[in-house]
């Protein structure tokens, strides 16, 4: 039996995750995981932030965004500062994170050009194929899709 849509998917992560990981300690980047890049790239683009904002500029949920950067500020790459409101804490880069930048600047640009090249031996472009996805399950939720699939298996059994 094949491997359900969601295990290939976390596999193909595991395999670009992981690989990208081990080219970082390559690197000499031991305390950096790639799930950090987005939150890294957020800030810089954004400055300070707080997490709500980090997550709806990176595309995950709050409670994601807030697991990634209490895991970056235990590794010394962010700090959070109360904001305004007593709940709200803002995010900002540390000097550890700075420094690292060149490196990092580097990783991102090497992993641009190995997608490139794993897109062209795919038959479909994949950062196409995830946008598709999107666009779809934004469209109609998959728990619609499957809430129908179940449906209609009813009627016809």
């Amino acid at each position: 039996m094949r491997a359900g849509l969601g295990t290939r998917l976390r596999h193909v992560l595991e395999l670009l995750d992981g690989d990208v990981a081990v080219y970082l300690v390559d690197l000499g980047v031991e305390d950096y995981r790639p799930r950090f890049t987005p939150v890294v790239g957020a800030l810089l683009s954004l400055g300070p932030s707080p997490i709500r904002d980090l997550a709806r500029a990176v595309s995950v949920t709050h409670s994601a965004a807030s697991q990634t950067v209490a895991q970056m500020s235990k590794r010394g790459l962010v700090t959070l500062e109360p904001g305004e409101d007593a709940r709200q804490r803002i995010v900002h880069l540390t000097e550890k994170t700075r420094a690292l930048l060149p490196l990092l600047e580097a990783e991102w640009a090497a992993t641009t050009a190995a997608a490139a090249e794993l897109d062209a031996e795919l038959p479909h472009p994949l950062g196409e194929v995830l946008d598709a996805i999107v666009l779809a399950l934004e469209r109609r939720p998959f728990r619609e899709r499957i809430a129908a699939a179940a449906a209609d298996r009813e009627k016809s059994g």
